[in-house]
């Protein structure tokens, strides 16, 4: 068994962050799949919205066949504010390894972990590894990339409906000018962070 995790979010001014944990059975058996599979794969942020949705479809049919399994956490703009961003992380990275865990029939302090960039699983978790650039270099980071990346973009899409002033549908949150000036007009909402926010704001 082998989990691949990423997380999304971590630099908007607004909604949350996620973190995604893809579980397969082998890395080897994971290749031959993707093979199959008439899409790119890398890096979720460098893929375009319609190869990130295909994918995702692919990727709840291989879990309903039980190729794989996949757990997503979010922590929201309240508690980045509260507690800061690596530590909602760690939090949120935690919750989507223990959704996994909750369903395991293996102990989970066996299974090789890896994660991207600067990410680390629990200290009880002895087989990791944090892989610079991993959602390049590995396959299952780069599916935990797409599954973050598809949940969170529709949960702003959703957003935006709620608060359609403010362009989340367009830059899921983070601080482009049109945001900015967004906020300049109509103030912050619940889902902005207070604490990634230019202070003049």
């Amino acid at each position: 068994m082998v989990i691949g995790i990423d997380e999304v979010g971590r630099g908007p001014i607004a909604g949350p962050v996620c973190v995604a944990a893809f579980q397969v059975a082998s890395l080897s058996e994971l290749a031959k799949a993707v093979r199959k599979i008439k899409l790119p794969l890398r890096d979720s942020k460098k893929l375009s919205k319609y190869q990130r949705e295909a994918w995702f479809v692919v990727l709840k049919q291989w879990k309903a066949e039980g190729k794989c399994d996949f757990a997503i956490s979010l922590v929201h703009a309240e508690t980045i504010d509260r507690i800061g961003i690596a530590p909602s992380i760690r939090r949120a990275l935690a919750r989507s390894l223990g959704k996994l865990e909750a369903k395991n029939k293996h102990t989970m302090k066996n299974i090789t972990i890896l994660l991207d960039g600067g990410l680390k699983a629990p200290k009880e978790f002895a087989k990791q590894k944090t892989i610079i650039k991993g959602d390049e270099k590995e396959q299952v980071i780069a599916l935990a990339s797409i599954v973050a990346k598809v949940h969170r973009d529709r949960l702003m899409t959703r957003l935006a409906k709620k608060y359609p002033n403010y362009g989340f549908a367009d830059h899921v949150g983070y601080g482009t000018r049109a945001h900015y000036k967004a906020i300049e007009k109509h103030g912050l909402t619940k889902i902005h962070r207070r604490t990634f926010i230019d202070k003049d704001i």
